[in-house]
């Protein structure tokens, strides 16, 4: 799912199960926060797991910028269970491979078969 400002208040922009179309979200003149699942493990064991994104464009205005880090905190009262957390301002940063990578780096040790 994709939330981002409408004015001051965060807002629900969409959801879906598409990563593209995720992906296409993030503009470089907007703030958002992105949540997505993505399914990690082996042959052995397959776990869902939660990556939150925050994004601010690389054309937000300072004050703009500023205020996400408090609003931040508002995001992860509601959105409480995530392997990682990244900040980032290009969409390079947030392709499936590396998101994936990330959380899979962060869950510890992989046991699988080697399969």
């Amino acid at each position: 799912l994709v939330l981002k400002y409408t004015d001051t208040e965060i807002t629900l922009d969409s959801q879906g199960t598409d990563y593209e179309e995720f992906k296409s979200k993030f503009q470089d003149d907007e703030r958002a926060f992105g949540y997505v699942r993505l399914i990690t493990g082996d042959e052995m064991s397959k776990r869902s797991k939660f990556a939150l994104i925050t994004w601010i464009g690389k054309n937000v205005k300072p004050l703009q910028k500023a205020r996400v880090s408090t609003d931040k905190a508002f995001v992860k009262d509601v959105l409480r269970v995530f392997a990682i957390e990244v900040s980032v301002d290009d969409v390079s940063d947030i392709t499936e491979n590396k998101v994936r990578e990330a959380v899979i780096k962060a869950g510890g040790a992989n046991y699988g078969t080697g399969n």
